[in-house]
């Protein structure tokens, strides 16, 4: 199965699961065509298809509540219980039982690519081995939250650097027009359900956002509150890609909130699975890093080693830390840079025949 008829199963499947924005997903398919990375962060289903197949003997690793479309732009900030910055993995649309090597190598194929894009200035070899050594140095210390404002100095250099001038963020919401029409009864409970008070009045306005989920309905209600705005978010969910691309008749659940709950982290107050919506806080700093948004001079050997850290915290809340330290160790030196680079040209190549295929979504069937 090629990657037009792969994606065209993908898209149908996904309509059954929720409803779709046609013009969103039109550019979604359109970006796709942009670079290697972007097609990365935009395919996790091509990834859930082919990477066992490619990397036949990582498949057998200990599986875990993995992120899947864990990717070196799905890292950001946001603010926990106690309102402090807090720093790690942004997003699991994708979260499935994989084995913990999934996310190990899509993490350092997607380093690969931000490279070749010009994005990072680390190579193959030394991107490998600090995403290896910073998940192995997680595991062993039992996991640590990525807490601001007292350590990870470097770290916090390059997540403040990004922080979104408020001005600018709130002006980029104001100007999004008010949704016609009206947005689904789940989406507008599970919004009034995350806001600090009852029955506040709302602007709700439709977002355009990410590039894997870009297609799905995402709602944003702006109020007005004690002095100055918030806002909510509602993005409609589905179950992980795993489903279409794996075991069918594996269980259908979300797992969103499972691997928020599990992980060693300290989570935002503000990011709840209601129903079929994940409804978060949006702010100038709460959101994802994307690479251009970092300092031109920065420590990118430090910032993979984080990520992988980060990675063990996630997947430490599966309990499996023993089976995966055993695992690890029957590795050969290099195994992360060798499953990444095979993954690397197969994303490629994947691209190059997209690429070359200019009719739409619409036209296929």
């Amino acid at each position: 199965m090629g990657i037009r008829k792969a994606t065209a199963k993908y898209v149908a499947w996904l309509g059954r699961q929720l409803a779709l924005v046609e013009a969103d997903l039109e550019l979604k398919h359109q970006r796709m065509r942009e670079g290697p990375f972007p097609f990365l962060r935009a395919t996790f289903y091509r990834w859930a298809q082919i990477w066992p197949g490619i990397c036949p003997e990582l498949a057998s690793a200990p599986e875990v509540l993995a992120v899947g479309d864990l990717h070196v732009e799905n890292f950001g900030t946001w603010r926990d219980a106690e309102g402090r910055l807090i720093w790690g993995v942004n997003d699991f649309d994708e979260a499935w039982r994989l084995p913990y090597t999934n996310d190990l190598v899509r993490l350092a194929a997607s380093a690969n690519l931000a490279t070749r894009g010009g994005h990072l200035a680390i190579d193959a070899k030394r991107a490998a081995e600090a995403i290896v050594k910073g998940y192995r140095d997680g595991i062993e210390a039992g996991g640590r939250a990525f807490v601001m404002a007292e350590h990870h100095l470097a770290l916090r250099a390059m997540a403040v650097h990004r922080l979104k001038d408020p001005g600018i963020f709130w002006k980029k919401l104001d100007g999004l027009p008010s949704f016609r029409g009206s947005p689904p009864a789940g989406a507008l409970k599970a919004l009034r359900r995350m806001l600090p008070e009852p029955d506040l009045p709302w602007r709700i306005v439709h977002r355009i956002a990410g590039l894997g989920s870009l297609g799905r309905q995402r709602f944003v209600a702006i109020v007005d509150w004690r002095g100055g705005r918030i806002a909510r978010e509602a993005k409609a969910m589905a179950p992980s890609a795993c489903l279409w691309g794996g075991e069918k008749k594996a269980s259908r659940r979300i797992l969103y909130q499972e691997i928020l709950d599990c992980s060693v982290r300290c989570p935002d107050p503000c990011v709840k699975l209601k129903g079929r919506w994940i409804v978060r806080r949006l702010s100038p700093d709460c959101g994802r890093i994307e690479l251009w948004e970092l300092p031109a001079e920065r420590d990118e050997t430090r910032l993979l080693h984080a990520m992988g850290w980060e990675t063990a915290n996630v997947h430490l809340g599966s309990g499996k830390a023993r089976e995966i330290r055993r695992h690890l160790a029957k590795l050969g030196r290099g195994w992360l840079q060798d499953a990444a680079g095979r993954m690397t040209e197969a994303v490629i190549e994947e691209w190059k025949n997209w690429k070359g295929n200019k009719s739409t979504h619409k036209e296929w069937g």
